[in-house]
């Protein structure tokens, strides 16, 4: 091998890559903070003195389509957080029956459902007016032969059986037969805005149940039960207990009950929770039918309940969109509308809705969807908001829209809904993140997964984001996952090559062929486990490398100094190998194309209209493979999109002492007897510039996070309250000692004292989840200072303090653990803040 300088080429090398056949428009400058289509070069890689013309992908700088309408100042997010937040207000509603009276307390069980009958009798007369017809007759004839309706009070007479309390319920005793046997008309959901038993407001956490026998709708509790029905063909039905009443005594008149009326009796050891706090399943075994309902139990808490699956932890249907929230005009309010016209939507966003469509996927987490027109390319853009609450990232999504499609692309609301899932074992997507499907996804069997990149250059205007952090993901390939998963940068790069976007897209196409196939000869089998991944290439955070004319200089950040120490550690005598990190300050990067014979080629892919200064490198190899006797001081080339140097052993022993010792070194590359044509590779030692949390701000004062290092908590234990759960998920370091001779026994005390803070305002706030979460107070901040001469704390939520009423309750509990913890002068301050939020009970 011979020295270049760089960026070097190790053959002839010829773009693979076509020139895209893109309108007359002018080129313009491209900035590195709004990078469109057509926005990156891609040249054949040779030494700088030879003169070779770049291969421009595309040139076109195509003026933006219409601009997304921009919101009204008014309509602008504030600081804080809205109570969309918090999804929907779960708002309790007293029972409506028991507000015209002056002493509730005293009510019978029955007094209190035929007051909750009366109230809701209006709701059902337009169904009642359409069954009349299929009525009439057994009306008649209860009124020749002089029957008289019979009345709650009466003995005999189940006081829950809601139709012989009112003129929809004053049927003939024949009419248990027609009960069951004829298919109902069901009340329309929007008709329905509270369950026509108890008057309970539906939300997407109380979710509406249709009577399969009289069509009304009620709540979870009130239509418990089911039955035997005949126009099901025999098969189970879900019933309202008033129903369920009328068929039992209909059977048992007609002798039938042994072979129609199952009632669903409850198994011992089984017992299903309703989001409504109600236990379905806790009934008495001689009387299975009677559902346990109204004062007969209280609220309890949810952290001694066991576990059972509930529908509200999944609300995608089999078929059709989940619910879908709709804003009722007044701030805050919201209503849930089940189960949503496809069409209508679809017509919806396609005729330029300005907002997106939000979709519930459970109690906690929403999906965002609007069509926008992303750098002249029409596109799906889907969102998540709530896996901040479980401490995950934000997902973003862009899916370029399929020539005619009309429906939406349901599989991804499934995907956000298992990363949602994976967040609760402490399975999290990170930069570079690989995830994988089971099955068929979105249409294909080769869609194999998300990678999930950081924007960086790329244009994001138009583009409705949620808050930061997020991360975007790419469609890959089935083909492409070896790569994925040994060397993610290098499919990231070879994406924005093959789709003229520097350093990649941002969107992402269905049924695409794959960039890579079989991986063959490739300098990566040396380095890379690619058959069962039990070893990959270490990659030290924050590392480049920045190939100059005449001179290299691969940069290491101090902050990954016990990285370097690992991969030094596990590496080869002679061979140390590490991989490097998109460098956002270089205006080219190195690629690695492979052609269609499998070989691999070097390319270089640049900003568009820039001048190549500084070319990024994905890694770098020192190998010790050089022979005094060869006549170089030593040798460095490219190899694929990587940069190795060739040094003597004695030079190779001299580098990982430097680097052990935290020094910088720097190796002269070239023949003895040419001075001339040598160049320099420089190992750096430098502060690198924290970039993490950018765009987060503190719920206390609104704060920004930027720069400020933070550890996410993932927590198995969590604590439950009124159906609402809080949970610690991240803590921000504002301060804190940077003294190495302080040894691992004092972080770990550290870590323990900030544990039993967490707990101690957990456990102060239980008490208060429900009333905090109803006021928008979702998310919560906790700073605590450790000073030998202050020591404190305070508490916010929406940028503002917490209410007096709250920093009382905290006050009695945190201030003794924080003062547990002797200070003396010698300690250093220590400032953290810790982020808690509070979602529904879902599990």
């Amino acid at each position: 091998m011979t020295p270049r300088g760089p960026p070097k080429a190790t053959t002839n090398v010829g773009s693979t890559c076509k020139a895209c056949d893109a309108p007359g428009h002018p080129p313009t400058l491209a900035t590195p903070s709004q990078l469109e289509e057509g926005s990156c070069t891609v040249t054949a890689v040779s030494p700088w003195s030879e003169s070779r013309s770049t291969l421009v992908l595309s040139p076109a700088e195509a003026a933006w389509a219409e601009e997304e309408e921009q919101e009204t100042k008014d309509e602008t997010p504030p600081c804080g957080s809205s109570k969309e937040d918090s999804v929907v207000e779960e708002k309790e509603v007293e029972e409506s029956g028991l507000d015209g009276f002056d002493s509730p307390s005293t009510l019978s069980k029955e007094e209190a459902c035929r007051v909750g009958a009366r109230d809701f009798q209006s709701q059902s007369e337009m169904t009642t007016s359409e069954r009349e017809d299929g009525t009439n007759g057994n009306k008649l004839q209860a009124a020749n032969r002089g029957e008289a309706p019979e009345v709650c009070s009466a003995p005999g007479v189940d006081p829950d059986n809601e139709s012989q309390m009112s003129p929809t319920g004053m049927l003939a005793k024949d009419q248990g037969a027609v009960l069951g046997e004829v298919a109902p008309l069901w009340v329309p959901d929007s008709e329905a805005q509270v369950c026509m038993k108890c008057g309970t407001k539906f939300t997407f956490t109380k979710r509406r149940h249709h009577c399969r026998a009289c069509g009304k709708v009620f709540c979870a509790l009130c239509s418990s039960l089911k039955f035997r029905l005949t126009h099901l063909d025999g098969k189970e039905g879900r019933v309202c207990v008033s129903c369920h009443s009328t068929l039992i005594k209909s059977t048992k008149a007609d002798g039938w009950m042994t072979l129609f009326s199952t009632g669903t009796p409850p198994k011992s050891q089984r017992k299903v929770w309703f989001a409504d706090e109600t236990l379905a399943s806790q009934q008495s075994e001689s009387a299975p039918t009677t559902p346990a309902r109204g004062p007969a139990l209280s609220p309890v808490r949810r952290t001694d309940r066991p576990w059972s699956h509930s529908d509200s932890a999944n609300l995608i249907p089999l078929e059709g969109l989940p619910p879908i929230l709709t804003s009722t005009g007044v701030k805050g309010d919201y209503t849930v509308e089940e189960r949503p016209s496809e069409a209508l939507l679809f017509q919806e966003l396609e005729s330029g809705r300005p907002k997106p469509l939000v979709f519930v996927l459970n109690a906690n987490l929403l999906a965002m969807v609007k069509l926008v027109n992303y750098v002249n390319r029409k596109c799906w853009c889907l969102t998540t908001k709530g896996m901040h609450a479980m401490g995950q990232v934000e997902v973003v999504v862009l899916l370029q829209c399929l020539p005619e499609e009309k429906s939406f692309p349901k599989d991804i609301f499934s995907h956000f809904l298992q990363l949602y899932r994976d967040t609760l074992t402490g399975k999290v997507v990170k930069h570079l993140s690989l995830f994988l499907f089971g099955s068929q996804f979105l249409g294909s069997r080769d869609h194999a997964g998300f990678l999930y990149v950081r924007s960086t250059l790329q244009s994001l205007q138009g583009l409705p984001l949620p808050n930061q952090p997020y991360l975007f993901g790419l469609l890959i390939h089935r083909a492409e996952v070896a790569w994925a998963k040994a060397f993610p940068l290098r499919l990231m790069l070879r994406l924005g090559a093959e789709y003229r976007f520097y350093p990649c897209p941002l969107y992402n196409v269905r049924f695409r062929k794959p960039l890579y196939g079989e991986i063959g000869h490739t300098i990566m089998r040396l380095l890379v486990d690619f058959r069962n991944y039990r070893y990959t290439l270490p990659t030290v955070s924050g590392l480049t490398v920045d190939l100059e004319a005449q001179r290299t200089c691969i940069k290491i950040p101090t902050n990954g100094y016990n990285e370097l120490l690992k991969a030094i550690s596990k590496s080869n005598e002679h061979v140390l190998a590490l991989g490097a990190c998109f460098n956002e300050t270089a205006d080219s990067h190195l690629i690695c194309v492979q052609t269609e014979d499998r070989q691999y080629q070097t390319q270089a892919i640049s900003i568009h209209n820039q001048p190549r200064k500084v070319t990024g490198s994905c890694f770098f190899i020192l190998s010790s493979a050089l022979k005094p006797s060869a006549g170089y001081l030593a040798k460095s080339s490219i190899v694929e999109d990587g940069l190795m140097v060739q040094v003597t052993v004695e030079t190779m022993g001299e580098i990982r002492r430097s680097l052990r010792e935290m020094k910088d070194y720097s190796i002269t590359c070239g023949r003895l007897d040419q001075s001339e044509s040598q160049e320099l590779v420089c190992l750096q030692w430098v502060e690198e510039k924290c970039t993490v949390n950018k765009g987060v701000f503190s719920p206390i004062d609104g704060k920004s996070m930027e720069s400020i290092s933070s550890s996410k908590m993932f927590q198995k234990s969590e604590y439950k309250e009124n159906g609402k759960i809080i949970r610690w998920t991240e803590v921000f370091f504002l301060q804190r000692s940077q003294n190495p001779r302080r040894g691992a026994s004092d972080s770990a005390e550290n870590s323990r004292l900030t544990e039993r803070i967490a707990r101690a305002f957990c456990l102060a706030l239980c008490p208060h989840l429900k009333l905090l979460k109803e006021d928008g107070m979702a998310k919560l901040g906790l700073r605590v200072t450790l000073d030998c001469q202050e020591v404190g704390f305070v508490a916010g939520s929406n940028g503002q303090l917490l209410p007096a009423q709250y920093f009382s309750a905290l006050d009695s509990v945190l201030t003794p653990v924080i003062h547990s913890k002797g200070r003396t002068r010698d300690d250093e301050p220590t400032v953290m803040e810790l982020i808690f939020y509070i979602l529904e009970n879902i599990s």
